[in-house]
């Protein structure tokens, strides 16, 4: 295997990331302070990487997928992933942060109403009035302790919270892992708003901005729960990110945000894939013990749309069940749960 590759598929955690060269000089970030390292994987890794971890173990991704997580990493720019549902691509960015020792993946899910405030910060003024309204109304010390200030900003850090993308860009040793999943459900108009923060690697929060005379320096919560600290309303990162940009392919996006990423197209999962996947969540002998499933998952006609979620569920719920092949039952059910996604009744 190539000695340039930091990420290696391998399946086994390892410290390359520490081998990482320095960015291009026009990726290089100098953002501070330095916060903490993050917590390590949480449940939903797990979940997405199998039972102990076995997602990461039986994934060997191909040379074009590997080279591609490497030139992101190298070249500190987000990964934009397209492929068909179930392919892999939500994955990708837990399998990375396994291997890697990155921690804890940030996930921010993209619905049609969300905005680019939404991923990098939100602010409670309305929960804010309420308690000083409501300290007001006891007697006037607790009020009169907010006012004076005796917290940083009067306490305007408790009702902020990071968001994902923000929590991401914080100045840290070692990338953060960003998983932006479905941008294509996202409004037209969140492509575009991306693209300055992805290029510049920072941003600013006006509410502390606005205080600097008096606090320079914030605690805020972060998206994993950690609190840490902003410092004149700005945050700029040090390592950029592991960013993964998920896509079905539902739409097109501009080609300025196309220009800040690096493209990787997966492939439909053939068998060989799928019998790891498989592997994976159902133990060593499942793959030969359920293929005559995998065949049929894999047997459609042109056009139809099947995600890996409609195997996995079908193998659980035979496995559960305790049905043969010959069962009429498991063969109807079976039939049902593999149904192309685009095909009517």
């Amino acid at each position: 295997m190539s000695e340039w590759l930091i990420y290696r598929g391998a399946g086994a955690p390892h410290d390359g990331i520490t081998e990482l060269p320095p960015p291009p000089p026009w990726r290089d970030f100098d953002g501070e302070p330095l916060v903490p390292e993050p917590a390590p994987l949480d449940p939903a890794s797990e979940r997405r990487l199998g039972v102990q971890r076995r997602q990461a173990a039986f994934h060997r991704p191909g040379n074009q997928e590997r080279e591609l997580v490497n030139a992101a990493l190298y070249l500190r720019r987000p990964l934009l992933v397209t492929g068909e549902p179930g392919s892999g691509k939500s994955t990708l960015a837990h399998s990375v942060a396994y291997e890697l020792g990155l921690g804890r993946v940030l996930n921010w899910p993209i619905v049609s109403r969300s905005t680019l405030r939404d991923g990098l910060y939100q602010y409670d003024a309305i929960g804010r009035l309420q308690d000083l309204q409501i300290e007001r109304s006891a007697g006037g010390s607790a009020f009169a302790e907010a006012s004076r200030g005796d917290e940083p900003g009067g306490g305007i850090g408790r009702y902020i919270r990071l968001g994902p993308l923000g929590t991401a860009l914080l100045p840290s040793r070692r990338p953060r892992v960003l998983l932006i999943d479905e941008l294509d459900k996202s409004d037209i108009d969140l492509p575009n708003d991306l693209l300055n923060v992805l290029e510049e690697g920072e941003y600013t929060i006006p509410e502390l901005e606005r205080i600097t005379d008096r606090a320079r320096e914030v605690p805020v919560r972060c998206d994993d729960g950690t609190v840490v600290t902003v410092r004149d309303g700005k945050v700029r990162c040090n390592a950029f990110p592991f960013i993964v940009l998920t896509s079905n392919g539902e739409r097109d996006f501009p080609a300025p945000l196309l220009r800040r990423c690096i493209h990787l197209q997966l492939a439909t999962p053939d068998k060989e894939r799928l019998a790891g996947m498989v592997r994976a969540h159902f133990g060593e002998a499942a793959a030969e013990r359920y293929d005559s499933v995998i065949e049929s998952f894999l047997a459609r006609s042109p056009g139809d749309v099947r995600a890996v979620d409609q195997l996995l569920n079908a193998i659980h719920l035979i496995q559960q069940a305790g049905w043969t092949d010959e069962e009429e039952t498991r063969q109807r059910l079976t039939a049902e749960l593999l149904r192309p996604l685009d095909r009517t009744r």
